[in-house]
């Protein structure tokens, strides 16, 4: 389901993508000693431009408030010691940031809009659909949104932690056709390059499975960034599932984006068929509010596009409520489905094995025939 040859990667013609993410890394964006690379983003910037003139409709993922801020505030350890430092670092940080991506761009004739998301903003539904809202219409104002984690407010339960996945999220809302993300890598190899010379890089990826997931590396290859091969991959996941391919490509050179179109190296993920707009919204959750432990009946069942009933649940973890997310495990321990639950926790407890004969005599009330209804499902 991949390939390791030596043509080029397609890349992304404005012609054939007309909405493209581009997710840019900490240390592409800021020098070691914590300032930014000017001429660098001048360069990504002219990029960005030519393609906005061609028609193409541009989101930005840009990181870099953490590393801006601790360098203002002589903060260790990049700004990242503690919880503390990385709110302050990202609240002074954040303003240096924009400036940057605000000015240039209006030297490019476009204007710049700015979007500071939380986990919770594309967890909760609501918040979902209303930042998904906000993207469209900066979109048919030919706006550049410029978004990054609202790392000032954030905290270890409501945070994304790297902007990869962040930048996947944020394509599956906009609706995007393709993800960019630009790295201190050139894409993802068979095997750690640095530490393997036999290591191939992978051109191709038509489906991510356990052969792929295998590859990654959670490592960050300089140290100031927070993702790594890892949470690529996982990104990778999101916004194909949501039917827009995704690119890992080299943002070293000056124009990153246009050394690509000219066969820089790179890894293309290829979209898969979009699901409906709830189900990708449920594909692409990170949290959920607990676990259903299901037996091999249950899980062919569900494979064949049926509801989630009690009989088939062996197992229940979490503290849930009607209409909470839920994660669904099957027999090997892997997450095969996700949905909407119908019950609270401790009535699925209790439930959990039954044949619906026996539910309304245990609930003393009458029962919905779904755990989880298959229109409130998706699978993984």
């Amino acid at each position: 389901m991949f390939n390791h040859d030596s043509a080029p990667s397609p890349g992304f013609p404005a012609s054939s993508v007309g909405r493209l993410v581009i997710k840019i890394g900490s240390a592409l964006l800021v020098d070691p000693d914590g300032a930014i690379r000017i001429d660098w983003l001048r360069g990504v910037i002219e990029d960005i431009a030519q393609r906005h003139a061609a028609g193409q409709q541009i989101i930005v993922v840009s990181s870099g408030a953490i590393a801006l801020g601790a360098r203002r505030l002589s903060l260790p350890k990049g700004g990242r010691g503690s919880l503390d430092d990385a709110q302050a670092a990202a609240a002074v940080g954040q303003i240096a940031l924009s400036h940057h991506w605000a000015g240039l761009l209006k030297d490019q004739g476009i204007t710049a809009g700015q979007m500071l998301l939380t986990l919770d903003d594309l967890e909760h539904r609501r918040r979902y659909l209303n930042a998904a809202a906000t993207l469209e219409r900066l979109m048919a104002l030919r706006v550049v949104p410029v978004i990054n984690e609202n790392d000032s407010v954030a905290t270890t339960e409501i945070r994304f932690g790297d902007n990869d996945r962040l930048a996947a999220r944020i394509a599956q809302a906009a609706k995007a056709d393709a993800v960019a993300l630009l790295s201190d890598v050139d894409g993802l190899y068979t095997a750690n390059p640095h530490s393997n010379p036999d290591a191939k890089l992978v051109r191709d990826v038509r489906k991510i499975d356990a052969h792929i997931t295998d590859m990654a590396d959670g490592g960050s290859g300089s140290g100031m960034g927070s993702g790594g091969m890892a949470s690529k991959i996982a990104a990778a996941k999101i916004a194909t599932s949501a039917g827009a391919h995704l690119a890992i490509l080299s943002g070293l050179p000056e124009r990153p984006l246009s050394a690509w179109e000219n066969g820089a190296n790179g890894t293309i993920f290829h979209a898969q068929p979009s699901k409906g707009a709830r189900q990708n919204w449920l594909a692409g959750r990170l949290t959920s509010k607990g676990r259903i432990m299901v037996d091999a009946g249950a899980e062919n069942a569900l494979r064949d596009g049926r509801s989630l009933l009690p009989a088939g649940v062996t197992q229940v973890e979490g503290r849930f409520v009607r209409g909470d997310v839920v994660d669904i495990i099957g027999t090997d321990g892997r997450l095969i489905a996700r949905g909407l639950i119908e019950y609270d926790a401790e009535e699925t407890t209790l439930i959990a094995g039954k044949r619906k004969s026996d539910i309304a005599e245990l609930l003393g009330q009458p029962v919905r025939p779904a755990l989880i209804h298959r229109n409130h499902m998706v699978l993984l």
